[in-house]
């Protein structure tokens, strides 16, 4: 349904009257069949993918893998020790603990990521029902913009979105912002070949979908819409299913295998070796008793195997990123996906777009040579008056107040940029063109490249005429030079204005040349649409750009010192490009030629040419869509670990194919979708934060792992002990889930608290197939492992060979008397087993403060001034925990209430855990000097 609204087609702009042209367009039976050949002028949406199968996804993990299993082993024993009336109902608490463990770990990190999610669900809530001026049957039409379809002949006009891709019939000063594909802010349109950009991204004469006209007028055809168009293609690229597997998820893999292989291996070895001693040492051996002590020893091989595996890990992972995600959102990092916390951090590649993340996204006057202007106030003195005006009265443009903290350029933003600088010089431009009458103007276009104004200058007392554009083409006009207040021959002064303008292109900078004349009692200025006045005097040239951040070449230089490569890659200008590159410390004149690609040169080379190069690129220069997303691919391919930054429709592709994704705050709907985390303000500092943030999170990981490995290894091999010693393991299942789910819950949360450390910016990335554990911390878990197993057997035998009441009856010499004595003994008493479990539980708490100084160099006490919120009172926590569990846990944790005594023993010697850790710190910090 469209509404006819008028019949002219046309503006009625003096300078272009003798180029109108009649469209008839469309009639109704060519518009539904173009729709039925062509489709409608709508996306398709993403297939959304249900809740229950994101939920499915989370049971993928490789831990959560091991612990179905270990649910399944549990499950069965405990039926087996029910059904066998050797164990109450009470045998089902260990199996219920599992399942608790991997419910809260997927659970949790579901709802996290399903919270982010509802965040940016942006991209469907564009308004395809705009009204889109057409010309249907002779006569012009306003038609939502879902109904454009390929044939029509639409009309565009300043501040509108083009509805499709099509060809332009007519462009009058016409300029569109193409930075939602292309990344350049204004590109000229023309329908003259002779007047076409070579270093364009597209076509001069093509209008493209989702771009906006700054300023101008036109007329098009459509030849692509939806899908079809560039705009179309660039959505689709962004929804296939790019997903990466992370280097955590690789990890963690890895891990899973040890786990498993080295838990079979242990449970097998316990099968072999006690068959072995059954076999070889029983002298009468019945069908009954041989029977009865194989499903034992099988019971004691499973037990050992859901010993081994860490339930606390899932847990402690996905609130260590759930805590990251909050966290790095306060650092102004939206995270919408959990694993992008911590892959940011193994980042060894940045391709970064330059508009609005390297730059401010705001062109500014970067030099005002005007030459007679000596920086003094531009209302004091009649040149600079004229000069305000020139700048005011010669533009088309508006600048928006709304924002306190950033003011807008509504319009063309060179424009912009003049009406900007005049504010900061405290002129009022609106005023000036409240007070001062336009008599005639000529708007810019691509052909004549220059803007033309005639007024009644109040300054100058007549009318004068005011005149920007190309500095060669407006010197071209000028017979004078206005310097100083004096009029100097242009041939005496074109070598110095030359010169002068190669050092602003050298730059990379969009200049403007300036020149006025005051005219005559009615002297004519225009005729067939061009400039007849001559004689003009030049007043200078205006430098523009948009300049670097302040904090991005420090950023930048962060990240190359931290080992990450960085790359710009975006649709502007080559020069452009190589300067913001220069400006930020990443170009250099030394620089070899083939470190800068142009998307067309890239597009043309194969993939095995480009396989040799893209480590050395540093720029890629008017990239296409699909040239971001190919970059990425060969980085990969490369084995690097690839993060893109992009806020257009155009960066999307890449967005979504790279390891990590972070678009722009104020980027497109699209790009947003495409990305794993939004940078709220822009910078590439957050960046660099997000890689901080990343690298702390990962260590802070590691030292979980330190920790609970530790645990999981001395348990272990308790019970291992146990199993050969002919006794039951002194730790029951409850104690088994505080330690291994409750407190490890509570260590993830206390490690996960840390603050990050700058320090981690010093190191390189790490490499893709590197362990999660390290030798370091493998040495660290089986020495620390092995200490405590060594310590808590001596205890065990001391306690099953003595009735201890007090720990004050401890002998030394008694203890090392029972250590090898491996006689039945007289069993464990109640307090005795509380007592165990209290020292078993104090070594690891001490421990979590040798985890959190691991790889730090320091003291486990350093800062923790700026830790009691965090690490210190979780571990506060712990050990107010496990007070209460002895001494008000009764039959449920099988634990009876501690004397006094006991616990400050308890607590005084179990401490030599850390003490021991601080002293082994110190030596290396003394002689094994580190970073």
């Amino acid at each position: 349904m469209y509404i006819c609204c008028r019949p002219q087609i046309r503006k009625n702009y003096p300078e272009n009257m003798e180029h109108a042209k009649h469209y008839t367009g469309l009639s109704d039976a060519q518009v539904a069949e173009s729709r039925r050949k062509y489709g409608e002028n709508i996306l398709t949406p993403p297939a959304r993918e249900p809740l229950w199968l994101q939920l499915l996804e989370k049971f993928t993990d490789p831990i959560i893998r091991i612990l179905l299993i270990a649910l399944l082993a549990s499950v069965g024993v405990a039926c087996y020790q029910r059904l066998t009336a050797a164990q109450d109902s009470s045998v089902f608490l260990e199996p219920l603990g599992i399942l608790l463990a991997i419910l809260l770990a997927t659970c949790v990190s579901f709802a996290f990521e399903v919270s982010a999610n509802k965040k940016f669900r942006v991209l469907n809530q564009v308004n395809d029902d705009t009204p889109v001026k057409v010309v249907r049957s002779g006569s012009v039409c306003e038609i939502p913009k879902r109904e454009v379809v390929v044939g029509d002949v639409v009309l565009l006009e300043t501040g509108e979105e083009i509805p499709a891709d099509g060809q332009l019939l007519e462009a009058i000063a016409l300029q569109v912002n193409e930075s939602t594909l292309t990344g350049e802010p204004l590109a000229h349109k023309t329908t003259h070949p002779e007047h076409f950009d070579p270093e364009a991204t597209y076509r001069s004469d093509r209008a493209l979908k989702g771009t906006t006209v700054m300023d101008g007028h036109g007329v098009m055809e459509v030849q692509a819409v939806g899908d079809a168009t560039e705009y179309g293609k660039v959505y689709e690229g962004s929804q296939i299913d790019s997903r990466v597997e992370t280097p955590l998820n690789r990890q963690l893999n890895r891990l899973s295998r040890l786990i498993t292989y080295a838990s079979y291996a242990v449970a097998g070895a316990i099968i072999a070796a006690r068959l072995l001693l059954y076999f070889t040492g029983t002298d009468s051996i019945t069908w009954i008793g041989a029977g009865s002590y194989i499903l034992n020893t099988i019971m004691i091989a499973v037990t050992v195997v859901v010993v081994a595996v860490p339930e606390g890990l899932p847990m402690s992972v996905t609130l260590s990123l759930a805590l990251s995600m909050k966290r790095m959102f306060a650092a102004n990092n939206l995270v919408r996906k959990m694993h992008a916390c911590e892959t940011m951090g193994a980042a060894t590649v940045i391709c970064t777009d330059k508009t609005g993340t390297l730059t401010q996204n705001q062109m500014k006057v970067f030099e005002a040579g005007f030459y007679s202007y000596d920086g003094a106030g531009l209302g004091e003195s009649a040149t600079g008056q004229i000069i305000a005006e020139a700048i005011a009265l010669n533009s088309t443009a508006y600048l928006d107040f709304s924002d306190a903290n950033k003011i807008r350029a509504l319009g063309n933003p060179t424009e912009g940029a003049l009406l900007l600088w005049l504010h900061q010089n405290a002129v009022s431009y609106l005023s000036l063109r409240e007070a001062v009458a336009i008599t005639e103007q000529l708007t810019f276009s691509t052909e004549r490249k220059y803007m033309a104004t005639v007024v009644q200058s109040p300054a100058a007392g007549q009318a004068m005429l005011y005149v920007k554009g190309a500095p060669e083409i407006v010197l071209a006009q000028c017979a004078t030079v206005l310097v100083a207040g004096k009029h100097l021959p242009v041939a005496e002064y074109r070598a110095t204005v030359e010169q002068q303008l190669l050092g602003y292109q050298q730059q990379a900078m969009r200049t403007l040349g300036f020149a006025c004349k005051a005219l005559g009692e009615g002297e004519r200025c225009f005729a067939d649409g061009k400039l007849a006045a001559a004689n003009l005097t030049f007043m200078g040239i205006v430098a523009i750009s948009d300049p670097v951040r302040e904090d991005a070449p420090a950023a930048v230089v962060s990240c190359l010192q931290a080992g990450i490569d960085v790359k710009i890659v975006t649709g502007d200008t080559p020069g452009t490009a190589r300067e913001v590159a220069r400006q930020i410390g990443l170009w250099s004149s030394a620089d070899a030629a083939d470190r800068h690609i142009t998307g067309a040169e890239f597009a043309a080379l194969p993939d095995e040419t480009l396989l040799s190069r893209v480590l050395a690129l540093k720029i890629m220069s008017r990239a296409r869509p699909m040239d971001k997303e190919r970059l990425v691919r060969l980085l990969q391919q490369k084995g690097q670990v690839v993060a893109v930054t992009g806020d257009g429709t155009n960066d999307a592709p890449a967005l979504n194919a790279a390891q990590v994704g972070l678009s722009m705050g104020d980027g497109t709907s699209v790009a947003k979708e495409a990305s794993d985390i939004t940078i709220l303000d822009n910078s590439f500092k957050s960046i660099t934060r997000a890689v901080m943030w990343g690298r702390s999170l990962y260590q802070n990981i590691q030292r979980f792992i330190l920790f609970q490995m530790t645990i999981n290894v001395a348990a272990c091999l308790i019970v291992l002990a146990g199993s050969f010693l002919g006794t039951e393991s002194p730790l029951t299942v409850t104690q088994m889930l505080w330690v291994n789910l409750i407190m490890d819950t509570f260590a993830a949360l206390a490690l996960a608290s840390l603050p990050p450390s700058e320090k981690v910016m010093r190191r390189k990335p790490r490499k893709a197939d590197e362990h999660i554990i390290s030798k370091k911390m493998a040495t660290a878990i089986l020495g620390s492992g092995l200490t405590f197993l060594l310590i808590l057997f001596g205890i065990l035998q001391y306690f099953k060979h003595d009735c201890i009441t007090r720990l004050t009856q401890l002998s030394l010499h008694k203890f090392f008397a029972c250590y090898f004595d491996f006689s039945s003994g007289n069993g464990l008493s109640p307090y005795e087993l509380s007592l165990f479990f209290t020292i078993f539980v104090l070594l690891q708490f001490w421990n979590i403060f040798n985890a959190k100084a691991f790889e730090s160099g320091r003291s486990a006490m350093f800062n923790l001034h700026k830790c009691l919120s965090g690490f210190v009172a979780v571990a506060l926590t712990i050990g107010v925990g496990q007070f209460l569990i002895v001494t008000f846990g009764g039959e449920m944790f099988n634990v009876v209430p501690l004397h006094p005594t006991d616990w400050a023993i308890i607590v005084g010697a179990t401490s030599l855990a850390l003490w021991a850790g601080e002293g082994i710190r110190l030596i290396k910090r003394v002689f094994f000097a580190r970073e």
